[in-house]
């Protein structure tokens, strides 16, 4: 249970990273000239829509306790191989 609860906590950690990270690049993007924002904004459209779906597992797994971890440790790392 403990291993579950630290990888747990790794995961959150990790998920505001990664939002803390998405925030920057939003703020990068209403700076940029009018060209680059139209592709900042479709690539920050799509890394908002991943985000979610990880933080929704997250929130799930946390909700459902250990039973669920491998499932999610396996479907997460699955998609953030996708998008790299």
């Amino acid at each position: 249970m403990e291993k579950t609860e630290a990888h747990m906590g790794k995961m959150e950690t990790q998920l505001k990273q990664w939002g803390a990270k998405l925030d920057e690049l939003v703020a990068k993007a209403e700076k940029a000239d009018d060209e680059a924002k139209v592709d900042y904004r479709e690539r920050l459209h799509e890394l908002k829509a991943k985000y979610k779906v990880a933080q929704s597992r997250f929130d799930e797994v946390r909700t459902a306790g250990s039973d669920k971890w491998d499932t999610f440790k396996t479907g997460l790392e699955s998609s953030g191989k996708s998008s790299s």
